[in-house]
C-alpha cells in the first residue's frame, strides 16, 4: 500500500490557521476538531502568540505544521529548527535551498521538514520576470528531487505538480499541497493564488495533504466545508 493510502481521512486536510489572534485561533480549532486533527500555524498567527497556540494544539492531541518558511545564513536557519523540534511539531516548513537544507537537517531531530518549491501565488510570467526560463513544474520538480537527496521528509507544492512529483519521486516523499479551494473559483479564475485545485484531484494526483485556509475559515460552517472536502477526497481516491 502506498504512503499515501496510510494517511487517515481527519489528517488529509491540515487546516490553515490564518487569523490575528490566538482566541480565534482556538475557537477555529473547536469548531473544527471533530473532523480534523491537524492544523497550521503560519507567520501571522505565530508573531501574535509564539507558541501559544501550538503548544495548546498540540496538547489537544492534534498536529501542527509550523508554516515560517524559514530562509536566512545557515546558521540563524539552525537555530531557529533547534527552538522547534523539542516542541512537538509534526511539519515545519524550511526553503528549498541547498545550504538552507543542510543547515536545517543538523538541527531537525524528530522535527519532519518540507522544503518549499515554489510558492503557488507564483505564476509562469513571474519566473519569466525573474530570468528564469524553465516551466513551473520543472522547477518544483528540480527543487523537490535536491530536497529528497538531502534528507527532507517532503516538500510543498501546489496540486498542479503533485501528480509528477509523486511518479518522479516514489513513495517516500511527503507533498502538502496548499491553494485548494471548493471547485468555482479553481474554474473562473477569482482567486490570488494562481495554482489552485479541489482536495479531491490533489489528492488523487499524489498529494499526500491538502492546506485549506479561508474555505474554511471564512465558511458559515466550517464542518460542512469539511465534510464536502473530504468526500471529495475520498471519492477521488476510489
Amino acid at each position: 500500500m502506498s504512503e499515501k493510502m496510510q494517511i487517515p481521512l481527519q489528517e488529509r486536510i491540515i487546516v490553515a490557521l490564518d487569523v490575528a489572534n490566538p482566541e480565534l485561533a482556538k475557537e477555529m480549532v473547536r469548531s473544527c476538531e471533530s473532523h480534523v486533527s491537524y492544523f497550521k500555524v503560519g507567520l501571522q498567527l505565530f508573531m501574535a502568540s509564539y507558541f501559544e497556540v501550538v503548544d495548546w494544539i498540540i496538547a489537544r492531541g492534534h498536529k501542527v505544521m509550523l508554516d515560517l518558511k524559514f530562509f536566512d545564513i545557515p546558521e540563524t536557519v539552525k537555530l531557529a529548527v533547534e527552538q522547534v523540534n523539542s516542541r512537538g511539531v509534526s511539519l515545519a516548513t524550511i526553503h528549498g535551498n541547498d545550504a538552507i537544507i543542510r543547515a536545517a537537517m543538523e538541527a531537525r531531530g524528530d522535527l519532519q521538514l518540507l522544503a518549499v518549491t515554489v510558492l503557488t501565488s507564483f505564476g509562469e510570467e513571474d519566473l519569466r520576470a525573474m530570468g528564469m526560463t524553465q516551466s513551473i513544474e520543472d522547477l518544483v520538480l528540480f527543487r523537490a528531487r535536491r530536497a529528497l537527496e538531502l534528507g527532507c521528509d517532503g516538500v510543498v507544492s501546489s496540486g498542479l505538480e503533485a501528480e509528477r512529483l509523486r511518479n518522479d519521486l516514489g513513495d517516500k516523499l511527503l507533498i502538502v499541497t496548499p491553494g485548494i479551494r471548493p471547485g468555482a473559483n479553481v474554474r473562473d479564475g477569482s482567486d490570488d493564488q494562481k495554482r489552485i485545485m479541489t482536495a479531491g484531484r490533489a489528492i488523487a494526483g499524489g498529494a499526500s495533504h491538502v492546506v485549506v485556509g479561508r474555505p474554511i475559515t471564512k465558511a458559515d460552517n466550517p464542518i460542512e466545508v469539511i465534510k464536502l472536502m473530504q468526500a471529495d477526497i475520498q471519492s477521488c481516491l476510489s
